[in-house]
């Protein structure tokens, strides 16, 4: 199906994110965030160890390469990291900031700010590599 430009449909299916340490990312990510472990594998042709977590219909895939350099340090604050192209951050949405804030906390997450924002209640944290991951307030989305 497409839409009225006649440009295919797309639908988001995953993102990708390259780790220092699969092990800790894996577990991160759970204890954290909730996501599960979809399956492991290993790519030669890469090569790198590969793992794909899913929460919901969400998907990230995790990269652990042995030659991959790691995060420069402006690369882990959501201002300096403006500064450099290319991806930024991912975000999720949340039905209520001070819950998700107080879980934070409790799993003692790395969080850089959180703002009051436009109105809207927005958090920064960093993952156990130092990736930037957005949270903000949307109940609407669960409307």
């Amino acid at each position: 199906m497409s839409n009225e430009n006649n440009i295919p449909d797309i639908k988001p299916d995953h993102l990708g994110i390259s780790v220092p340490d699969m092990d800790a990312s894996l577990a991160w990510y759970q204890r954290v965030l909730g996501f599960e472990l979809e399956f492991r594998v290993y790519l030669d042709i890469i090569p790198a160890h590969v793992a794909f977590i899913q929460r919901g219909k969400f998907r990230i895939e995790l990269f652990q390469l042995e030659q991959a350099k790691p995060l420069p340090e402006e690369r882990r604050m959501p201002n300096t990291d403006l500064l450099t192209h290319g991806n930024k951050h991912i975000c999720f949405g949340v039905q209520d900031m001070e819950t998700m804030l107080q879980h934070l906390r409790k799993e003692e997450a790395d969080i850089v700010f959180t703002k009051v924002i436009q109105g809207t209640p927005t958090t920064f944290l960093r993952d156990n590599s130092g990736n930037l991951i957005e949270m903000i307030e949307l109940p609407h989305l669960w409307d």
